[in-house]
Formats: structure tokens, sequence, C-alpha cells
């Protein structure tokens, strides 16, 4: 057909092709742009060529030389071009199925990222990108105050919604258990704060260093809104502890007789009569001095089983609670220990509650049965694991029974206030209890914490029987 020829050697008013260079990044298009010297040929030769063919099918014969309008042929060739541009892009067949390039028209791409405020999805536009979230511009703003967030360095996201920092501390911080105040963050925005180990009481870390008061007893900081009552010796006793306190030497000797009875119970009988006497701290710092074999590494000794001849100051009486919780009228009087024995007297800080008390008197008096019995050589952590042992199963005793013990008919204490009389404990001192039971389990100490734990496990597995039997003769626990 003569319109090929003129494809390739078109008239000479028609410009010379030019080649368009691409780079990597028109690789991914679907055509690439022609110079306009070329289009204008290609739509000259299509032109003539659906004219000739035209002229074919109406004369019914061949025709070599044909002259054309030249306009005509333009606007043949631009309407053409025009109706090339307007189709709709090409389809791929896939089976029966004809499926479009682009599912949808790129300008609903970003329809897939979903503002975390409105939840309605974010097109074109300017948006917010925070912690791998979305969000319109105009959705970025505080749950709290409803006001935009300028910033990143502003913004905090706290149980899936959004905040300003300084919103999200004054709605959501923890308040301290001592002074009520909200905890305060760090220097990085972090709330630090303490903890208790058993009564998760939260609290300000500089309570720790700001001389706030903790129960003598249970370890609790004293809250600014609650008065603790003071010790005539300096100790701070919280009121719940106070209920139950054991507070005079008289007022024990019922306790005293309880655990004796404990030991007799495990075929332990202690036969000596040995002094119990409770004092105040400082005559106790006085005696562990006077003392040659005592071993203590506890922050504050509570009780002491004595083998020295010494003079003790007992209190006597128990004391009456002024204004402030102060305590007044405290009696004490000396005591002259004699000696009858390897052991001289036990003694145990005043002010503690009953199930603390008990719980150090069952210490102290598995030392006296060790030295009663000849065990004068052990290591500490055998010594003092072994009493621990004895004071633990004392205390789980006395949970499981659910009630106080019948005090001694031969105490002559008449005080209503200790729980030492019949009757069923409150759900205070049973978790007291459980307590001074956490206490003995978690302590740190190699002495007392690591020993408890030997001493523990060798009980569970021989016996109390057997596992003295072998202290005996090895002095150290079975395995």
């Amino acid at each position: 057909m003569g319109w090929i020829d003129k494809i390739f050697n078109g008239p000479d008013r028609i410009s010379k092709y030019h080649y368009h260079e691409y780079s990597d990044d028109d690789k991914d298009s679907h055509y690439h742009a022609k110079s306009f010297g070329e289009n204008i040929d290609i739509d000259h030769a299509i032109a003539l060529s659906l004219f000739e063919e035209e002229n074919q099918k109406g004369k019914g014969k061949s025709i070599e030389t044909t002259y054309y309008d030249p306009d005509e042929d333009e606007m043949l060739a631009r309407a053409l071009h025009e109706s090339l541009n307007t189709d709709s892009p090409p389809h791929r067949q896939i089976g029966k199925i004809f499926q479009q390039p682009f599912p949808f028209p790129p300008s609903e791409i970003h329809i897939f990222r979903i503002c975390e405020g409105c939840k309605e999805g974010i097109g074109h536009g300017h948006f917010r990108n925070f912690m791998g979230c979305f969000w319109h511009s105009e959705c970025f703003r505080c749950r709290s105050c409803r006001q935009p967030i300028f910033s990143d360095n502003e913004a905090i996201i706290h149980r899936n919604e959004l905040y300003h920092k300084s919103c999200c501390q004054d709605q959501y911080r923890l308040t301290c258990e001592v002074c009520k105040n909200p905890i305060p963050r760090d220097w990085f925005g972090r709330v630090e704060y303490r903890v208790h180990p058993f009564w998760l009481q939260k609290f300000c870390p500089s309570h720790e260093k700001d001389g706030t008061f903790r129960c003598c007893s249970c370890q609790r900081m004293e809250p600014r809104d609650i008065k603790y009552v003071t010790l005539d010796d300096g100790r701070k006793l919280c009121l719940e502890c106070l209920n139950s306190a054991i507070m005079d030497t008289n007022e024990c000797q019922g306790l005293y007789l309880e655990i004796r009875e404990f030991y007799e119970g495990l075929n332990m009988k202690i036969k000596q009569q040995i002094p119990l006497l409770l004092v105040e701290r400082e005559a106790l710092n006085e005696a562990i001095q006077g003392e040659k074999t005592a071993y203590h590494n506890l922050p504050e000794t509570r009780g002491l089983c004595l083998a020295e001849v010494q003079i003790i100051r007992t209190v006597m009486r128990r004391p009456i609670f002024g204004a402030g919780n102060i305590i007044r009228n405290l009696r004490t009087d000396l005591y002259q220990l004699e000696r009858h024995c390897e052991v001289t007297a036990i003694l145990i800080l005043y002010g503690l509650p009953r199930l603390l008390t008990g719980s150090i008197l069952a210490h102290e008096m598995m030392h006296a049965w060790l030295r009663l019995n000849g065990f004068e050589t052990l290591r500490p952590e055998v010594e003092e694991g072994i009493c621990q042992v004895l004071s633990h199963m004392w205390l789980e005793s006395e949970i499981m029974s659910g009630s106080s013990r019948s005090s001694s008919s031969s105490s002559s204490s008449s005080s209503s206030s200790s729980s030492s009389k019949k009757g069923k404990r409150s759900e205070f001192e049973m978790k007291l209890g459980e307590c001074f039971k956490f206490h003995i389990e978690k302590d740190v100490s190699h002495e007392y914490g690591d020993g408890f734990r030997m001493g523990y496990r060798a009980v569970e597995r021989f016996g109390l029987r057997g596992t003295i039997e072998h202290i005996r003769r090895t002095e150290s626990f079975p395995r």
C-alpha cells in the first residue's frame, strides 16, 4: 500500500524523528512521549490509508494514485488521535473476566489509611503519623481537653487514646498513698514510685529519704492524714497493729505459755523455766552489747536469747496513750537475772502485735532449746535458719487455726484491748500474720533468709526430727 511508503518517506515538510532517551524512572510508565513531528507523520499516514481504503470500497477497484485535500487529512487525523486518547485503559482478559490494570482511581489509593480519631479513611491532604498510627490533621487533638496537639513531643497515647502529656498526667497518674499528691514524673516523663512488696502501698521515692516514719511492725509508711502512735523509745506503731499489740511483760505471759505448749506438741519440751521480759529498744541494745555469743544481722533486733547474767530494765505496766497518740506513764523496773541453766532470759521488744511477738518468741525459744540440748557451735546460717523455720511453723499454725488461743488463767493481765483474749481474729490480724510469714520467706540475708530456705526444704523432705538429728551429727542441714 502506498501509505506505508509515506510513513517512511513522508513529504519534506515533515520534521525528522526525535528519540526520547528515558531514565529508569520512566520504565514504569505505560508509554513514552514521542516528538511532535513523529505524531504528525503517523497521523498523516493513517489518515491517507483510511482514505485509500474507503475509495477502494466505494469504486470496487484499486487506486494507485490519489489526490487528497491536506486540510481534510489533518482534520481526520486529529479526530482519530483524540479518540485514541479518550478511550478507557486497555483491559486484560483472564479467562472470561476482564480486569482493569487499576481497580480504583489513583485518587482513592490512600483510602486504606484509617484515622484513629474519626475512624474514617484518609485521602489526599495533610495527615499526622504518630507512633505508627494516622490521624487527620483536624483529628489530632487531646482526648481530655479536646485541644489540638501541635507537636509530637507534647503527645502521648494512653489506653489507646491520644492526650497531651500534661493532661494525661493530671487525669491518670498514680496518687501517692503517703502525701496524697500525684506521683511526679522524672526527667524522661516516666512515673517512678515505690511499692511495699506485701501491702502494695505506693508512694513517692522521696519519702524514703525525707524522714517519713514506718510502722515498726508492718513496715507501712505513715500517711500524712493519719497519725501513728509514738512509743516511748521513738518507734512508730500504726493504729491497726496497735489493736493487737502486747505492751508489757505480764500481758505476754499467756502467749509465752501457748508457745511452750506448741513446742511440747512437737516433742521438744523446754523443761527449764526461762524468764520472758518485754523491754524497750535501749534496754535490748544494751543487753546485746553485754552478750558475748549473740549474733544479729538485722536492721533492728527485736528479740534476744540471753546466756549471760545481767540486770535488765523491763516494762511492767501497760502505758497510757496521751494527746497526739504519744505513750505516757510507761513503768519500767529492774530485773536481776540468775543463772540456773545455759539460758538466763528471753527479751522481746514491747509494743508489737501479738502474732509478731509470738513469732519472735518462737524463734528465740528455739535458740534456747538448742543451747539446753547441747547445740553450741552451729554456724549462723544453720542456727538462725532452723529458728526461722520454727517461727514460720508457729505462724502457720496460728493462721490455720483462725482464732486466738485462750489466755492462761495464771496471767494477771486485765487489758481488754489485747487480742490474746478469746475470740475470732480480725481480718487485718490474719493478713498481718501472712505479712510476717512473707518477710521470713523473702528475707535476702544469708543467715536468716538463705538459712530459712535451706532448713525449710530439709524439714519438708526429712521431717523436723530428722533434720534436727542430722544437725546434731553434722552441724549442717541434710540435702
